[in-house]
């Protein structure tokens, strides 16, 4: 059982963190293989459409400055990818949509790469907004032929300031049942 959830705010131990690693529990618990990658710290540039990726089909992306290459090898081993995002001005951070841009591109280049693979996203928002940023990384699980899991509610907490989501029990809550249900919809495409 492998996981990787990226985490792509700009800010460490913020709350897209504490969401991620809420969700991450029950995978914990069940001695699961995790990688937690924060792209806090790293420049991340967006996709170039040079289509390199698809000549090349390496599996890598030609940009080799950051971290990306990095997060592809890791999705393509782990069986679960988590993606989070903090909502900035209704969407996904520059630097997950840089990530997503280019994973997804490195993936369809290379015969889908994700293929059938168990995904989810899970949004920081402070207030208004946050749809479009779950939706934009939902979109990137649907292209790339992904099982997206659900929970009690959409994937969502709520707090503004830092560590202010640790008050949104609903939300919390349902990164909890987010992480069950992961879990065993792995399980189940395992046995």
């Amino acid at each position: 059982m492998r996981v990787v959830a990226i985490n792509g705010s700009p800010r460490k131990q913020g709350n897209t963190d504490l969401l991620l690693r809420t969700v991450l529990e029950p995978f914990i618990k069940a001695g699961a293989d995790i990688e937690f990658v924060e792209l806090a710290g790293h420049a991340i540039r967006g996709c170039t459409a040079c289509y390199i990726c698809f000549h090349k089909q390496n599996g890598k992306c030609v940009l080799t400055k950051d971290l990306v290459n990095e997060c592809i090898a890791k999705m393509v081993v782990a069986d679960v990818i988590l993606l989070g995002s903090p909502n900035y001005f209704t969407d996904v951070t520059s630097e997950m949509k840089a990530l997503i841009d280019r994973c997804g591109m490195v993936g369809r280049a290379n015969g889908n790469l994700f293929r059938r693979k168990i995904g989810a996203a899970v949004v920081a928002s402070g207030r208004a907004g946050a749809i479009h940023a779950f939706d934009t990384m939902n979109h990137f699980f649907l292209i790339n032929q992904m099982i997206i899991i659900g929970s009690t509610y959409l994937n969502i907490g709520l707090g503004q300031e830092m560590g202010e989501v640790a008050d949104d029990q609903d939300g919390l809550e349902a990164m909890r049942q987010l992480g069950e249900n992961m879990l065993w919809m792995l399980k189940k495409l395992t046995d």
